[in-house]
Parts: C-alpha cells; sequence; structure tokens
C-alpha cells in the first residue's frame, strides 16, 4: 500500500481517486499532481514504482498544504475570527451556520439533533 504524504492511499483504485484519499486533495488537485509529474491517472496504485511515489511525494510537499498543516491552519483561521470577535466567530461559537443559511428550519447539521419535547402541550 503507498504511502504518501503520511496517508496510505489505497492499491485496486485508480491513481487519480487514490490521491484524494489525503486531505486537501480533491478531484481537480488530484489530476493536476499528475499531469504534471507525467504519470497516468488511470494506473492503479500498486502498480506504482517507488521512484513514481518519490515524484508526486516531492511535488506535493512543495506545491500543496496537506493534512495536518492545512488541518491546523484551519482551526487557527476559525480560533483567529472567534478571537476578534466578528460575526462569523461568533457564529463558529455558537454551533450555528456561519455563511447565511436560514436558522428557523433546517440546519441540523451545524444545530445537532432536535430537543425533545415531550409533555410540553398547553393543557
Amino acid at each position: 500500500m503507498p504511502r504518501i504524504a503520511g496517508v496510505n492511499i489505497p492499491e485496486n483504485k485508480q491513481l487519480w481517486i487514490s490521491l484524494r484519499y489525503i486531505y486537501g486533495i480533491g478531484p481537480t488537485t488530484a489530476m493536476e499532481i499528475l499531469k504534471n509529474t507525467n504519470i497516468d491517472p488511470y494506473k492503479k496504485a500498486k502498480n506504482l514504482t517507488p521512484e513514481e511515489i518519490t515524484r508526486i511525494q516531492k511535488y506535493i510537499e512543495e506545491n500543496y498544504m496537506v493534512e495536518g498543516d492545512l488541518r491546523r491552519q484551519i482551526s487557527q483561521n476559525v480560533r483567529e475570527l472567534i478571537e476578534i470577535r466578528c460575526y462569523r466567530g461568533i457564529r463558529h461559537q455558537k454551533g450555528l451556520p456561519v455563511r447565511g443559511q436560514r436558522t428557523r428550519t433546517n440546519s441540523r447539521t451545524r444545530k445537532g439533533p432536535k430537543p425533545n419535547r415531550i409533555g410540553t402541550k398547553k393543557k
């Protein structure tokens, strides 16, 4: 199982799909990486030579922020928004949608499951 950027990528998938298991690499970025390193994107990951793996690793290290560094930067950005008490920071702090979505209905992903309201009916 090839290991790139500290992640074991699946062997039996095409390379452009396997690279997407690395945090911070999506479909477009994966294709761009393989194009710039002159590797066939439809090749299976198990058929990579050690030289090709090295080329991919080196290209990713030089050009992209992935995995732990990217996660750290994102969390620092959110922490900074919270510190300066801007609108987005307050929304992050309260666990509400940050980008203007409605909250009267929906937004269950951010707010969590509905509270149990059994027995609250007026008599």
